[in-house]
């Protein structure tokens, strides 16, 4: 029982976490054509990038095929998380 309020409780503050992975001002933000010229370059294929809770969200396949939904910081292009 502990185990899954435990597991409740955490995934409850998942949208918070979101928001917090991906605090940079809007200026500093570089575009997205350079975030999809880099993951095309590491063998991704992208279907579709957008912005969500201050991060860059892209959904595609990566270079073993899997498929990804995965938030980038908008202005290092690190992987912040996803939503798996």
């Amino acid at each position: 029982m502990r185990l899954i309020i435990a597991s409740a409780l955490v995934l409850s503050a998942l949208p918070a976490l979101a928001a917090e992975r991906c605090d940079v001002p809007k200026e500093k933000w570089r575009p997205v054509a350079e975030l999809q010229s880099e993951l095309t370059g590491k063998g991704w294929t992208i279907r579709n990038v957008k912005t969500e809770d201050g991060c860059y969200e892209v959904y595609g396949t990566d270079a073993a095929g899997t498929r990804m939904e995965v938030f980038f910081d908008p202005a290092t292009f690190e992987a912040v998380g996803s939503d798996d």
